[in-house]
């Protein structure tokens, strides 16, 4: 990629999933792809990913099974974690645009944003944006509230007043027990609305969920300072979404 590009998975519905999504395919890409990436936190209040950076520190310090493999990364990739810039969202592109300017080499820049458009600051890093990806699951209150959220970014589009380049609905947390059938006629009426959906569909599993521990020695899947485990991303999808992503930056 000649440019560094600009990525948010963005919704206004907590629990959709945007963060795990943020920090799971930042890592992916970069421990596991070799891009060079930055994460910018601009989910005032709670910065959960500059909170996840801190609480991976500390499990640096007590845990060993932790500490050990994270060396053992950082001795296979020679890479240190990747940069996560906090900050509010009136100040992230010109934070990104200084470490661009310094001479930081960046292929992708993933930004966790608050869960509004009622926001200046929030609107004016949106618009920002190569490809912004809803996630969205198959529950009412989901995705009533995350297509209210992408038919907004599709009207600042349609009338001008944004400048993304690439709008996506993400089927995320998918319950295999669900019919198919009822995925096929949301997708419908997303193309009836003229949103587009990736072809890929995450499942509800809880590996998105695995972290480090202080207590118990295990395989860790959500991580700023080291890659999803290898023998946990069997099933998860990250693989085929990773791919998919960087195909449509590419094109």
């Amino acid at each position: 990629m000649k440019e560094p590009k600009f990525v948010a998975f963005s919704t206004q519905k907590g629990g959709a999933g945007k963060t795990t999504l943020t920090v799971t395919m930042a890592s992916f890409l970069y421990y596991c792809m070799g891009l060079k990436i930055i994460v910018v936190d601009c989910d005032y209040p709670q910065y959960s990913i500059n909170d996840m950076r801190e609480r991976e520190k500390m499990l640096l310090e007590l845990s060993p099974s932790f500490k050990k493999t994270f060396s053992d990364t950082l001795l296979r990739t020679k890479l240190k974690p990747f940069p996560v810039l906090v900050c509010p969202p009136e100040e992230a592109m010109k934070k990104v645009r200084d470490l661009i300017e310094e001479g930081e080499d960046v292929d992708i820049v993933f930004f966790d944003l608050p869960g509004t458009v009622n926001n200046r600051g929030v609107v004016n890093v949106v618009n920002c944006m190569d490809m912004v990806v809803v996630p969205i699951a198959a529950d009412n209150v989901v995705l009533e509230s995350s297509l209210a959220f992408a038919l907004k970014l599709q009207e600042w589009l349609t009338t001008g007043r944004s400048q993304i380049k690439g709008l996506y609905m993400l089927w995320n947390m998918m319950d295999a027990r669900e019919k198919t059938d009822l995925y096929d006629r949301y997708e419908k009426l997303f193309e009836e609305l003229g949103l587009a959906t990736l072809r890929t569909k995450v499942p509800d599993t809880k590996k998105y969920r695995r972290e480090g521990s202080e207590t118990l020695e295990r395989a860790v899947f959500r991580s700023t300072v080291m890659p999803p485990d290898k023998t946990l991303l069997k099933g998860t999808r990250l693989t085929e979404l990773a791919d998919e992503i960087l195909k449509i930056l590419k094109d």
